[in-house]
């Protein structure tokens, strides 16, 4: 789709980075190191989830939706604005740009409308429970997404039919919706002010609306409990469950906030009066980073992940559950001491049936000479006038003893 332009340089220009050599091999860097964590995080996410799916709420397919928007985005657009800052020039021109641009949007008009989700939903599900819990299930959530990705796509790709446009952006290192789109006709202002309006400071007043209530509500019932002296166990997981969500949301506003602050004076001005070239790098580098804290937050205020994560790393790396030690007793007839003898064992999988259970016997000859069955062991020479508890019986049937 071609730029509105007919003077060749200036479209050439446009696509040309406006800043230092190394400022954008610096840019490169910086969207570079924001992918790896993406893909990691999000990655280690999508694993999780994909290995609980069985157990999985209705609700958690969100965050699931959530970690998909974010891993995909990454891996599919921005290594072209990491190949264009070491280039100094934006690659392929027009047909990319209209490429990234799109898809951009179409997966931050997703992340946004999602988050959105995730807090009315939670919302519903903390202060009218009674009366939207049968709706709140795993069928209309998956509803929810595939209208979340129609809606999304639909109102992104309008700009391909002329209603809107994707040009790059002031630095030149990017591409995204027109937003100078408002000063050239009555049909592009129209689209401007409506992604503006109804896709970017509605969703964001909806967020910041219903985690504003689900706190008041969370807090509101715990002082009243603590005030008549009931107990509640379920209020502390409630509250991490609030505050999670809670920065969740307000990560991706912050995130986002500075980014849409510049859009919307780039839409009133035609000139670069408040801002040069240079400081549109900032915010759009700060919006990249929405993409990478959130497993961090789940891994922080969820237990269930954390003990996900876990048993993933043991399953991956069996060395990293460290070493048991058990501890073996063996009785001697007849012998002036009593030994005991240390096994380290690697952690390794158990069957469930011999969980816990040591396997091993220890078995002694009536000289005193020892001899374990399996593996080496190591004997530690007690006390000589230890009691031996099992005297009367031979040294073939006594246990061995575990810790």
């Amino acid at each position: 789709m071609p730029l509105n332009s007919s003077d060749d340089n200036r479209t050439t220009s446009a696509f040309t980075s406006k800043l230092t050599p190394a400022a954008d091999t610096c840019v490169g860097l910086t969207i570079l190191c924001v992918v790896l964590l993406s893909i990691l995080g999000n990655g280690l996410v999508l694993v999780i989830c994909y290995r609980r799916r069985k157990k999985m709420a209705g609700s958690e397919l969100l965050c699931v939706n959530l970690a998909v928007v974010d891993f995909l985005c990454c891996i599919c657009f921005y290594p072209l604005s990491i190949l264009s800052s070491f280039h100094h020039a934006w690659l392929g021109e027009n047909i990319t740009c209209v490429y990234y641009g799109l898809g951009c949007y179409i997966f931050g008009l997703c992340g946004m409308f999602t988050i959105a989700a995730i807090s009315i939903i939670h919302y519903l599900k903390t202060c009218y429970s009674l009366v939207y819990a049968v709706w709140l299930e795993g069928a209309n959530i998956r509803i929810a997404c595939v209208g979340i990705w129609l809606v999304a796509t639909v109102w992104s790709s309008l700009p391909l039919f002329g209603w809107g446009e994707y040009v790059p952006e002031p630095y030149g290192l990017s591409c995204t919706i027109a937003w100078r789109g408002y000063h050239t006709s009555a049909k592009d202002a129209l689209y401007v002010i409506c992604s503006f309006a109804c896709f970017t400071l509605v969703p964001v007043l909806l967020i910041v609306a219903s985690q504003c209530q689900i706190l008041y509500k969370v807090s509101r019932f715990s002082y009243s409990l603590s005030a008549r002296g009931i107990p509640n166990n379920l209020r502390h997981a409630e509250k991490r469950l609030s505050v999670m969500f809670f920065c969740i949301s307000l990560g991706f506003v912050v995130a986002w906030a500075p980014y849409a602050i510049v859009s919307f004076l780039f839409i009133f001005h035609k000139e670069n009066r408040y801002m040069a070239p240079e400081g549109f790098v900032f915010p759009a580098l700060f919006a990249k980073s929405s993409h990478i804290y959130n497993p961090f937050i789940y891994f922080y205020f969820n237990k269930t992940f954390q003990q996900e994560l876990r048993r993933l790393l043991l399953s991956l790396w069996p060395k990293l559950g460290g070493n048991r030690v058990g501890v073996h007793t063996a009785t001697v007839l007849q012998a002036p001491s009593h030994p005991i003898h240390i096994q380290l064992q690697e952690r390794g999988c158990v069957q469930k049936k011999n969980f816990g259970l040591s396997q091993d016997r220890t078995y002694s000859n009536s000289k005193g000479s020892n001899r374990v069955v399996g593996r080496p062991v190591y004997a530690c020479w007690g006390s000589k006038n230890a009691p031996s508890p099992l005297d009367n019986k031979s040294a073939k049937d006594s246990p061995s003893v575990s810790i």
